[in-house]
């Protein structure tokens, strides 16, 4: 779908990496980008993988969930800005690696914080360098949505216990908070892919 050729120094700028980025800057930054194993297996530690792996064996997707991933028909590129030492990352990222099993047409991939300044630096949230932030985009890696740190059901859980630290993901969340943010998640998953498939643009190169 992107671009294979590596950058020469994946911490170098990348040309176009403007204000906005242009499409090949984007399609760029995708290119170094890791899938979720490769992610893992890079950046981070034993114990990381460890709390990386029991967040994941614990995310269950529902049939109606599947059923909704296997029904995406556009090449979604998906760009996670990501921190394998990040608890909020551990407690969502795995949940997108369960998506991509599901959904044929999505490629995520996993962004370290600190490799791709100029990048990074699009994809705050508040002013700050939150992770993980998903970026979706089309195809031609057209920019759709920015999404993070937190979905809304893990910002109201914390807001009702008035808690503003970050968590270490050391600790699995509760079923009931995790399904929460699962399906935080895949509405934003849902909500690109009819972008992606009403596109009148889309719609007249695929003949559909």
């Amino acid at each position: 779908m992107a671009s294979t050729v590596p950058l020469a120094h994946p911490s170098a700028s990348i040309p176009g990496a403007g204000a906005p980025p242009t499409a090949e800057a984007w399609e760029a930054a995708f290119a170094v980008a890791l899938p979720y194993a490769d992610f893992l297996a890079k950046h981070a530690t034993p114990d990381q993988r460890e709390r990386w792996a029991a967040l994941h064996a614990k995310v269950l997707l529902t049939p109606e969930q599947q059923r909704l991933l296997g029904g995406f028909v556009r090449p979604m590129p998906v760009l996670v800005l990501a921190g394998a030492w990040c608890g909020d990352c551990v407690n969502q990222c795995p949940i997108f690696a369960h998506f991509q099993a599901a959904a044929p047409s999505l490629d995520v991939r996993f962004l370290d914080r600190d490799a791709l300044p100029d990048i990074a630096a699009h994809l705050k949230v508040c002013g700050g360098q939150r992770v993980p932030v998903a970026a979706f985009f089309s195809e031609d890696f057209a920019p759709i949505l920015f999404y993070g740190d937190r979905t809304l059901s893990a910002y109201r859980a914390a807001a009702a216990q008035a808690d503003t630290s970050c968590p270490t993901g050391a600790v699995v969340p509760p079923a009931d908070a995790l399904a929460a943010v699962v399906s935080d998640w895949l509405d934003q998953f849902e909500r690109v892919h009819h972008i992606l498939r009403l596109s009148a643009r889309l719609r007249q190169k695929h003949g559909d």
